[in-house]
């Protein structure tokens, strides 16, 4: 029981740290499901949820976070879904993304790192796969160095 509630802290206390430092949500409605998105750099993560989830923090490494709702269903429950990924600088260097999913009670998220470098814009180009369905986001992200 006390691990089930420390993992449940470590979830809330992951969300506090994506909503607190978001300046806006992230969602784009794709056909019957809702993505929900956020690029930020890992420092803002407490070290102890970096660790809990194997998140390297650094200054250069930020963190994607995915999650997928299915907005046919009452109350929008999470979606497991298939999720890969790359990132592209403005150079054109393009970096794969390794997502890692995390299912925590009712909630499924996907998280993958990048690297970066101070002041540099990151374009993100996310491939989703929902029951056989191609869905595609694309969104973009200016990181930097703190």
């Amino acid at each position: 029981m006390k691990n089930i509630i420390n993992k449940l802290l470590t979830v809330a206390l992951l969300t506090l740290a994506v909503i607190t430092t978001a300046s806006a949500e992230n969602m784009k409605k794709m056909d019957d499901i809702n993505v929900h998105y956020i690029a930020l750099g890992s420092t803002f993560l407490t070290p102890e949820i970096a660790k809990a989830y194997g998140i390297e923090r650094s200054r250069y490494k930020g963190l994607v976070n995915i999650s997928v709702l299915d907005n046919t269903q009452k109350g929008n429950p999470a979606k497991t879904v298939i999720i890969n990924g790359k990132a592209r600088n403005d150079v054109g260097q393009i970096k794969s993304l390794e997502f890692t999913e995390v299912v925590e009670g009712e909630a499924v998220y996907y998280l993958a790192q990048v690297s970066y470098s101070n002041e540099e814009t990151i374009y993100f180009d996310i491939n989703i796969t929902d029951k056989g369905q191609q869905h595609n986001l694309k969104f973009s992200q200016k990181f930097y160095v703190d």
